[in-house]
């Protein structure tokens, strides 16, 4: 077999191979088994019916079509692998000649990854925002550690803001009662945006036994996006009434003896929180500042399947299961369809770029990724997902997808490489020294592309 490699742009080729008719004899071989086991003829065994006879009763052109469409990986692979290329996704294959008993030629279009040639980074310079916890800060955290410890008392009056009511709603679209549209004895802080739209104009003012009438658009259930007429009536009025901040209160919320103990915690808690928080964000900058060294090429094709993968999944699986559609996301939004396309475009050449770049870079600096590392990441990534390690494990073995997991842990790797070698000060010029953080965090947006980049 013979291959050439013609390069169409920077990251499209067209590998032109020959073939001579010999190397087809396996497969032909192959081609006649097949046959011989799909066929009867009279006179003959299944299974034993001779090859001239095949040629006779069903044509030499199929056998050779069929030995041509189970040779043509095997020699497509070979020439990639001869010419060492990075294919992405599936080539366009074209059989310009098929002469029996001579040769076979083809051609096969495919996209590759770019040529990359990753310059001194060393000089990249970054400024994230300095770690400052405030008085204000402690105390919001405090307060908020106080609202979960809230008691409720009813009261004889009317609703207020803030009050937890008791109520009975009851949903009609086009003057029917929905099945799903009753629900009794449901529990509602006035003001918190938890239930419909308009609710909680509709229930401030109204005492125990009062109801009242408002419009609202349904958020789930069989009438989702509809527009509903919503009776409520209010069967309680309760105050929320919220534990004095003292020494008994840090005993009751915390491990803690004294107010003074909780509060230093959550000074230490949130100062970790925006430690973690400047970590990310010192890598995102330094990511951008990398990008912007070198010209990356996108394939089309590649950037058309992410985006449209992107879109799938914000669709049929984010925004499907807060049931909401996709137009219905956009109003909430304050986008247009345009402004979302070009929006998800943009993100999805990020994307594309970070990986291409990151794992040029895994290459540079010779990474490896370790059993203990990649144990790690498989923990956090099950924890986002919200399964157990042990669950999340099977699913990736099962789905082929450990060598995904593995990409995803270099990358994160390679992008530590860059930020330590970067310079990065806070707003106020003080020089920060990010230790381990950068490696416990992934690399921004070079996570979502691993499905679509895989040959």
């Amino acid at each position: 077999m013979k291959s050439a490699v013609e390069t169409l742009n920077p990251t499209r080729v067209r590998l032109t191979v020959e073939v001579p008719f010999e190397e087809l004899k396996d497969s032909l071989d192959a081609a006649y088994s097949k046959i011989n086991q799909q066929v009867t003829v009279k006179g003959f065994r299944k299974g034993k019916i001779p090859a001239r006879v095949i040629d006779q009763r069903f044509g030499r052109g199929a056998v050779l079509e069929e030995a041509v469409n189970d040779a043509l990986p095997k020699f497509y692979t070979e020439a990639v692998n001869e010419a060492e290329l990075s294919p992405l996704g599936q080539p366009d294959v074209d059989i310009t000649e098929l002469k029996d008993g001579e040769t076979l030629n083809f051609t096969a279009e495919v996209d590759v990854r770019p040529a990359l040639e990753i310059p001194d980074y060393s000089g990249i310079e970054v400024e994230v925002d300095a770690i400052e916890v405030t008085d204000e800060d402690i105390e919001k955290s405090v307060e908020q550690l106080r609202e979960r410890f809230a008691s409720t008392a009813p009261v004889e009056r009317a609703a207020e803001d803030g009050d937890v009511v008791t109520i009975d709603l009851e949903a009609k679209v086009d003057g029917e009662v929905l099945e799903d549209g009753i629900a009794n004895g449901v529990s509602y802080t006035i003001g918190s945006g938890e239930l419909l739209d308009g609710i909680d104009e509709a229930v401030k003012g109204l005492s125990a036994g009062e109801e009242a009438t408002f419009t609202s658009e349904l958020k789930g259930g069989s009438a989702a996006g509809k527009e509903a007429e919503v009776s409520v009536k209010v069967t309680q009025v309760a105050k929320r009434e919220l534990p004095e901040l003292d020494d008994e209160f840090a005993q009751l919320a915390s491990e803690f003896d004294t107010l003074d103990e909780l509060k230093a915690d959550s000074r230490k808690r949130l100062a970790n929180m925006k430690e973690f928080d400047q970590a990310t964000q010192a890598q995102e900058r330094v990511l951008e500042k990398l990008l912007e060294l070198l010209e990356v090429p996108v394939p089309e094709k590649l950037l058309e399947d992410e985006v449209n993968t992107r879109k799938h999944n914000l669709e049929h699986h984010q925004l499907g299961q807060m049931g909401l559609t996709l137009d219905k996301y956009l109003e909430i939004q304050g986008k247009t369809a345009e402004e979302f396309e070009a929006e998800t475009r943009e993100a999805a050449v990020k994307g594309i770029k970070t990986q291409f770049v990151l794992d040029e870079l895994v290459k540079k600096e010779q990474l490896n990724v370790n059993q203990e590392e990649l144990t790690e990441h498989l923990m956090r990534r099950a924890a986002s997902s919200g399964m157990s390690p042990d669950q999340f494990a099977q699913a990736v073995v099962e789905g082929g997808q450990v060598p995904l997991l593995v990409g995803e842990v270099a990358r994160g790797k390679a992008l530590a490489v860059v930020v330590e070698a970067a310079t990065v000060k806070d707003s106020n010029g003080e020089i920060v020294d990010l230790g381990d953080e950068d490696e416990e965090t992934e690399a921004p947006e070079a996570e979502a592309t691993e499905e679509t980049t895989e040959a």
